[in-house]
């Protein structure tokens, strides 16, 4: 005799207040988890780049070195080091330990909008208002960087990095990925000036957002359009966008206070998350776990599903 099989239990949503910090470093213009999901990096209007732990919402470090607001920033794997980029057009690593700049990056010919480590954390790459992704070797000594891609016809505003794959978002509306060991170029076109892009969990698809206050889901290989989420307002800010840890479900900020998180399959919403009165500047999900940052003002706020902790 057998007995039917469970149903599967439906996805948590990151839907109850756990904390708010209160950062104290003007407005926040990115927040980041780390590669472990254990602590959290807020970059501030301020200058200031701000180092915490998730659990406690307590203030662990603050590196201080750009000359202007800081706009992204990425750890490395081991948790060693730490990259910042900043409307000062240039970027720094750093040592987490000591709070010390190893090294500053200087090239780029406008404000550095994103930025990121490799997986073995010897490269970083840096997408800038001048059109370009600069990639910079940690290791070597020289100040230029190893490799220029200047194929964007307006400012980069978004990147992320996964092995050897390079995804690019731009405000001239095209998603590029660049495929770094074959030395290929993809492009996808949007009609939209693009905010932010990403990989799905699975390497299977790219997720992009844009100013006509959409998020597009596309197949990697092909670039067919597998989804469109829509409801959220996006017009005149760089708003992040995201998947959930298991690639359930798609998140946007907002310029109306909330996040938007919709069913990646159905395309439904399934939750519209009340973060506050302004515009949600940024958000961040937990690489493993069911848990959310926004940045939201100078605050940001940790979301997890009830009971988490």
């Amino acid at each position: 005799m057998s007995f039917p099989q469970p149903r599967p239990q439906a996805p948590q949503l990151p839907k109850h207040l756990l904390r708010t910090i209160d950062c104290q470093q003007g407005a926040v213009r990115a927040v980041r988890f780390n590669a472990d999901g254990n602590y959290l990096l807020s970059c501030g209007s301020d200058k200031s780049l701000k180092l915490w732990s998730v659990s406690r919402g307590t203030l662990l470090k603050t590196y201080s070195g750009h000359g202007y607001e800081v706009l992204d920033a990425d750890g490395s794997y081991d948790n060693s080091q730490l990259c910042s980029c900043s409307s000062d057009k240039s970027l720094i690593l750093w040592d987490v330990a000591t709070a010390q700049v190893t090294r500053k990056l200087r090239g780029h010919a406008g404000k550095v909008n994103c930025v990121q480590f490799n997986e073995e954390a010897t490269v970083i790459l840096s997408g800038s208002l001048d059109g370009t992704v600069r990639c910079w070797d940690t290791r070597s000594r020289r100040f230029e960087p190893i490799q220029v891609l200047d194929e964007a016809r307006d400012s980069v505003s978004s990147l992320k990095v996964v092995q050897h794959e390079l995804l690019t978002g731009s405000v001239d509306g095209r998603v590029r990925r660049y495929d770094l060991r074959m030395g290929e170029l993809h492009v996808d076109f949007v009609s939209s000036p693009i905010t932010c892009v990403c990989f799905s969990q699975d390497g299977q698809c790219t997720l992009s957002s844009s100013l006509d206050s959409t998020v597009r889901l596309l197949d990697k290989s092909t670039g067919e359009m597998l989804g469109e989420f829509t409801g959220h307002k996006m017009k005149g800010y760089k708003l992040d966008c995201c998947l959930s840890a298991k690639d359930t479900h798609v998140l946007s900020c907002s310029e109306d206070g909330h996040v938007y998180c919709w069913d990646l399959v159905e395309g439904s919403l399934s939750l519209k998350l009340p973060v506050g009165k302004a515009v949600v500047q940024s958000l961040s999900f937990h690489p493993t776990e069911t848990c959310l940052l926004t940045a939201m003002e100078g605050r940001v706020q940790v979301w997890g599903s009830a009971g988490g902790s």
